[in-house]
C-alpha cells in the first residue's frame, strides 16, 4: 500500500530518534507519532466522505487542555525544590517568595497560553 509508507516512514522515524534520546523522551515521541497518525487518519475520512459527496465533518475541539499543564507543573515542582533551598539559605524570607512568586507567574502565564489555544 503505498499509501502507508509516509506513516511507517513516521514510525520508524520515532523509534530511531527514541533510541538515540533514551527512554526519557518516550512520551513525547509517542504523543508526537499519535498525533500525526490522528491528523492523518483525519485527512483519511475527510477525503473519503469528500469522495463520497457528504458533508464535511466537524473539526473536534481539543478538550485536554490540562494535559498540557503537567510538564510545566512537574517541572516547577522540579525546579522549586532546590530554588527554595538556594534562596532560603542565601537570602531568607525575601528570596524564597521572590521565587515562589516567579514561579507562580510562569505557571499562570502558561495556563493562560495553553487556555486560549485550546
Amino acid at each position: 500500500m503505498p499509501e502507508m509508507r509516509p506513516i511507517r516512514d513516521d514510525l520508524q522515524a520515532t523509534l530511531d530518534a527514541r533510541r538515540d534520546l533514551g527512554p526519557d523522551y518516550e512520551a513525547a515521541l509517542v504523543e508526537s507519532f499519535v498525533e500525526r497518525l490522528d491528523a492523518t487518519i483525519a485527512a483519511r475520512v475527510q477525503a473519503e466522505l469528500d469522495g463520497h459527496g457528504l458533508a464535511p465533518a466537524k473539526p473536534r475541539q481539543r478538550q485536554n487542555n490540562g494535559a498540557a499543564m503537567i510538564p510545566i507543573a512537574l517541572g516547577s515542582m522540579g525546579l522549586g525544590i532546590p530554588l527554595t533551598a538556594i534562596a532560603a539559605g542565601n537570602s531568607g524570607l525575601v528570596g524564597l517568595t521572590i521565587t515562589w512568586l516567579a514561579i507562580v507567574a510562569i505557571n499562570v502565564a502558561a495556563a493562560v497560553a495553553i487556555m486560549r489555544r485550546g
